[in-house]
């Protein structure tokens, strides 16, 4: 091939002569660099046009998440339920963002947040499901209160705030859920969290089959260990973790917002009803 492609240079040299020959060259070299160009810009701007409502949004993966999805071209709703907190990532996103305020297992909240995205906005194509909750307990000292407030939050919010995305989505729109590899390994303390995720990811393949007549695709990410202001560890601990990961670094939001990005994109139209693990590999050992 290489040897095909010099003869055909040589030829072409030789038929128009050398300054024909280098306004040739030259054309084709800004013919490649339009193409390339248009190509960047298609992929940085393959969610232009879209809604997203992003969960959770107010720091660590969801606010990642939201930058995320206005970086590609999206206009993105970020929900937290601290207000301050989400009026400050809008703020930092620029005119395409709205923060508001959201508990996600409080109904009459989740139906005012879908109602100031599409009176905002128009529409909504995308919900990221990422709010959640994990305050460690050991299960003998756990109460039911601690196990009901978790699984209000990680399991009834995601129930609620998928239920009514879907009642104002169209065809081709995506809902994105953040599970966790806590949905398929244990972790001490962690008993009603570990429920919830497990309960969320049976909940992804149920409502995937259901919205499918709907155009509707449903998918989760499932981080792993991942630095968030929600982990705070001393040093030696961290260390200690990331000796179990196979890549030997802690994941960063950016991370798991580059998963939730893809399964949002038309690229993922074909996929729905999956857990895709991002987790540095922890879980195949």
């Amino acid at each position: 091939m290489e040897h095909e492609c010099i003869i055909r240079v040589e030829y072409r040299e030789r038929r128009l002569g050398k300054q024909e020959f280098i306004k040739y060259s030259k054309a084709i070299a800004l013919r490649g660099i339009s193409v390339f160009r248009n190509i960047k810009r298609r992929n940085m701007n393959h969610l232009e046009d879209k809604v997203a409502i992003v969960t959770g949004a107010g720091q660590g993966i969801g606010e990642g998440i939201a930058k995320k999805l206005s970086a590609e071209g999206a206009k993105v709703i970020v929900s937290d339920i601290n207000e301050d907190n989400a009026k400050k990532v809008a703020q930092a996103i620029g005119e395409n963002a709205i923060g508001v305020k959201c508990d996600i297992s409080n109904k009459s909240e989740v139906d005012n947040l879908i109602k100031q995205a599409t009176e905002k906005f128009g529409k909504l194509d995308i919900m990221v499901n990422n709010a959640g909750i994990y305050p460690f307990k050991a299960f003998a000292e756990m109460t039911e209160e601690d196990w009901q407030k978790v699984q209000d939050v990680n399991l009834k919010g995601t129930f609620l705030t998928t239920q009514a995305a879907t009642k104002v989505m169209k065809e081709g729109s995506k809902i994105v859920i953040v599970s966790s590899i806590a949905a398929i390994q244990g972790f001490a303390g962690l008993t009603h969290y570990c429920a919830s995720k497990g309960g969320v990811n049976g909940f992804v393949r149920a409502a995937a089959l259901e919205l499918s007549a709907k155009k509707i695709n449903v998918n989760a990410v499932a981080p792993g260990a991942i630095n968030t202001p929600g982990v705070q560890l001393p040093e030696d601990q961290k260390q200690q973790f990331i000796a179990q990961i196979p890549v030997k670094r802690m994941g960063e939001p950016a991370d798991i917002a580059n998963a939730v990005a893809f399964l949002a994109s038309d690229e993922a139209d074909y996929i729905t009803g999956q857990i895709l693990v991002v987790d540095g590999g922890w879980t195949i050992q």
